[in-house]
Formats: structure tokens, sequence, C-alpha cells
């Protein structure tokens, strides 16, 4: 069965424990705008971009070196008629050891075509993903959003979005 959520991968010259460990590291590569935990099983951390984005997410599913979930619980665009897009999404990453290191395929599960935000989202993830998770994962240091800047502030102009 084929299906529309957003999906892509990398392979990193990494192990898949060093990876699995980066991808939980959501400050390092997403944005250090995060409170809570984000490598705990059953924690939740919120995330927020000014008032253009805000998100609360619990990590819900984690096995060792191979697969961990994390589903979104709140969500708030400010771009969007539907406020709550990709509430009950979920964020899926995948690892499978590689003769180069480790595959990994992110799939926002629930994020389709037909979402009014799709477009920015899938931007977003691909810059996020293929640049600063992999950055991160090979050489230490992630491109995340700085506090109320980085990526989100470029895309938030390039867009039209509204900033609050």
């Amino acid at each position: 069965m084929k299906t529309t959520d957003y999906t892509t991968s990398i392979i990193v010259a990494k192990d898949a424990t060093h990876a699995l460990a980066c991808i939980q590291n959501f400050r390092g590569w997403w944005s250090e705008e995060i409170a809570g935990d984000t490598d705990v099983p059953g924690s939740t951390f919120f995330y927020h971009y000014k008032d253009v984005h805000l998100c609360r997410i619990r990590l819900e599913e984690l096995v060792a070196n191979q697969r961990v979930v994390y589903r979104v619980l709140e969500n708030e665009f400010s771009f969007t008629r539907d406020k709550t897009e990709w509430v009950n999404s979920r964020l899926i990453f995948e690892l499978v050891p590689t003769a180069d290191g480790t595959r990994i395929t992110f799939t926002h599960e629930g994020l389709t075509p037909q979402d009014e935000c799709y477009n920015v989202c899938n931007e977003a993830w691909t810059s996020y993903i293929h640049g600063s998770l992999k950055a991160l994962i090979e050489t230490g240091q992630g491109r995340p959003n700085a506090k109320e800047g980085g990526l989100n502030a470029e895309l938030v102009k390039k867009w039209g979005l509204p900033e609050k």
C-alpha cells in the first residue's frame, strides 16, 4: 500500500546507537526552544517558535537502535485555518544498519499533501533531517533553531506567515 505521509531517508556514517541518541536530542537538531525530556519513554516535551508553531509531543515507542516514535498530542499553527493540524500524527524514525553506517527513515505519519501546512512542513522537515540532524550525527554539531531564530525565522519570512 502506497502512503502519502511525508517520508525521507538519509544514510549517516555512524552506528545506530549513536544515531538514535542524536535523534532523541531534539535540542541539538530541531530547536533550542524545547522544554521537557525528549529521550525518556512516556515523557512529553513542548516546542514553540513564537506564536507561529507550538506543540506538545510524547515519546511513545522506543526499540533500541531500531525505531523511535513520537506522538503529537497538541499542536497549533498560526498560519493554517485548522490550527490543530498534526494533532495525533506521529514522528517515526526507523534505523537500519548499512555497510556505510545507518539508514534513517523519517516518516511524519499523518502529514500528507492534503494538509494546509504541507508545503511549509515538507520544506522544514527536509532541511532538518537532511541538514541539521545529519550534521549532528556525523559531526556532533547540528543546526537547530536558536532561541527565536534559525530555520523557522527564514520560513516565516519566505512563506509570508504571520509573526506574533
